[in-house]
Formats: structure tokens, C-alpha cells, sequence
């Protein structure tokens, strides 16, 4: 397989918080350089300061208009475009400014000195950011090999459980025997999917009433299940083997300690954009080890979703009158 070329990504610099930022150290940048010049008047700083300023701006608006073509280039022509691009503002800036000031001969040398600045500050900007972008993709590499080891792993004792379960109803009832490998072949076949993976949410609700079958034939009566899905008008979709872990935390931290069992309370609904899933399940004491052993499984969930949608999804969980209350919201994303 061939290796995917890479790609300069030139930094979102159009909002609010980047142009406070940009702003900010295009006025540094005046300070040093009028600091190091022997002409300390205010005019001088005042001109230096509106020709940082406009090229510094300029440059930004462009390369936030060709966001998108710098990216579809490679590594080195979208940074040499950018390049060009900032130069091109800084020579036009200084020719005009020569014109409008007309501070007589020497105007060459002036706009050369400014190109040659510009040049050296633009490089360095281009190396940090190139930097930076390798970081991130580092770092996202790095969560999507961790996401598909955790999503690979199924339980030990939840498989060895599972055969068990086989083994016994195999001469008893073919039947339900047969349903339990039908199941257990579902919930490999997606721990066996590509990280990140996005279905519809009936699919892997489907996956945890499968995953909850075999488990019930295990627990028996311990185990009871209050299901409250809203109807859904739309296609909605949802990372794979994010709800099955959360019931798989609420039965191993949940049910299995209490020797009554208890119940597990799963409510869907849809509020206009975003999808809300609430799990409840008992709290055995002491409730300090139970929420212990959820930590693991909502620290990667939190990842998975922090991959796919940013701050625009939140899981939480908490001790609540006795028991463990999950809560996940995240937003609608419509099927491609």
C-alpha cells in the first residue's frame, strides 16, 4: 500500500479567539522592532504598527479563502503557496505604503528590509505550525490505536460465561443454544470493527439486547430491564460499542454483586439536534468500588467521543439515591 502523501493544513485564523491572538503578536513584533531602531518617535511607531497590522490581517483573510485548496496540495507546495501568499501582501503593503508616505529615495531597500523580515517571521510561523500539525496527528494516530485495542477486547470471563451457557442448553434447548452463538458471533463481529465506526443507533441497540440475552440466561432473575426508547423519525447515528460497555458496567458493578439483582433502567429520547441516553442501574455498597470500576470504561468512551465530536458530546456519571446514574448526550450525525 502506497503511502498517503501528506498535506499542510493551514490553521483556522478567521476566528475570533485567532485574530485576538494574531493581533496581539503583530503588536509584540512592533514593539521589538521599533525598540531596536534608533528612531523611538511616535509617528515611526505608528506607521510600523498600521503596516504589521494590515499585512499581518491581509495574509490571514487569504489564506483563510484558500484553506481548502493549500490543503488538497502537498506538504511542500501548499507551504510554498503559503508562503508566496504572505510575501505577495508584504510587497504590496510596502509598495503602497512608499506611495502614499513618499519618503524618498531609498524605497527599494525598505521594502527589500520588509520582505526579508516577513520572511524570516512567516518561515518560523509555517515551521510552528507544521509542527503542531504533526503533534495532532500524532496524538490522533495514537487514540485510534488505543480506541481499537479497547474496542477489540471482550471480556475473558464474558466469553468463558457464554460457552458455558452453550455448552449446558446444548442437549436441554438446541434452540435458545443456537440464539446465544447467533449473538455472540454479532458482539465479535463488531468488538472486530474499524475504530470510530459509525451506526445506527437500532443497530447497536440491537447489539446490547443481544449482549443482555446471553447475560440474562447467566443472572436468570437477578437480572431485569426497564427499556424506555422514544421513536425515531430519522436515520441517527452513533459510534459502535458505545452503549454496550456502559450496560456491560452496569451488570458487572451493578447486578452481579447483589444477590437480589436488580434492575437496569435504559431511556433513548431526541431533544431537536442531540440524542440523550440515560442508564441507570443499583449501587451496591460500598458504592466507592463500583464507581471504581466504571472509571475505565467512561475515561475511553469519553476519548472515542472526544475524537469524533469534540466538546459537542458529554458523558457523566454519578452515585444517585442508591444508584449509578450514566448520562451521554451527543449530537444527531446524518448517515453519508
Amino acid at each position: 500500500m502506497s503511502a498517503r502523501p501528506e498535506h499542510f493544513v493551514v490553521p483556522e485564523l478567521c476566528n475570533t479567539t485567532a485574530l485576538a491572538l494574531l493581533i496581539l503578536f503583530s503588536q509584540l513584533l512592533v514593539v521589538i522592532l521599533w525598540l531596536s531602531g534608533g528612531d523611538l518617535s511616535w509617528s515611526r511607531f505608528g506607521l510600523m504598527s498600521l503596516f504589521v497590522q494590515w499585512v499581518s490581517l491581509v495574509s490571514a483573510g487569504l489564506l483563510c479563502g484558500l484553506r481548502k485548496p493549500v490543503a488538497k496540495l502537498g506538504l511542500a507546495a501548499g507551504s510554498v503557496l503559503a508562503f508566496v501568499v504572505v510575501m505577495a501582501v508584504t510587497a504590496s503593503v510596502g509598495l503602497t505604503a512608499e506611495w502614499v508616505v513618499d519618503r524618498g529615495p531609498g524605497s527599494a531597500a525598505r521594502v527589500l528590509g520588509q520582505l526579508v523580515i516577513s520572511a524570516i517571521i512567516t518561515g518560523l510561523l509555517l515551521r510552528y505550525f507544521y509542527v503542531q500539525q504533526r503533534l495532532r496527528v500524532q496524538e490522533q494516530a495514537e487514540l485510534q490505536s488505543r480506541i481499537q485495542a479497547l474496542q477489540s477486547r471482550i471480556r475473558p470471563h464474558f466469553l468463558f460465561n457464554s460457552m458455558n451457557i452453550i455448552a449446558s442448553l446444548i442437549a436441554v434447548d438446541p434452540d435458545t443454544a443456537e440464539s446465544v452463538v447467533e449473538d455472540l458471533s454479532e458482539l465479535f463481529r463488531a468488538s472486530l470493527n474499524d475504530a470510530g465506526n459509525q451506526v445506527p443507533l437500532e443497530e447497536e441497540l440491537d447489539l446490547c439486547e443481544r449482549y443482555l440475552r446471553i447475560e440474562g440466561l447467566r443472572l436468570g432473575e437477578r437480572l431485569k430491564l426497564d427499556w424506555q426508547i422514544a421513536d425515531m423519525n430519522e436515520r441517527v447515528l452513533i459510534p459502535l460499542l458505545t452503549l454496550q460497555p456502559l450496560l456491560e458496567n452496569a451488570i458487572y458493578h451493578g447486578i452481579q454483586p447483589l444477590a437480589e439483582g436488580g434492575t437496569i433502567r435504559v431511556r433513548v429520547d431526541f431533544d431537536n439536534d442531540r440524542v440523550n441516553v440515560r442508564i441507570v442501574n443499583p449501587l451496591p455498597s460500598p458504592a466507592r468500588q463500583a464507581e471504581n470500576g466504571n472509571r475505565m470504561a467512561l475515561v475511553n468512551i469519553r476519548s472515542r467521543l472526544s475524537v469524533l465530536y469534540g466538546s459537542n458530546a458529554a458523558l457523566q456519571a454519578r452515585a444517585e439515591n442508591g444508584e449509578f446514574v450514566t448520562e451521554l448526550t451527543f449530537p444527531k450525525t446524518p448517515e453519508v
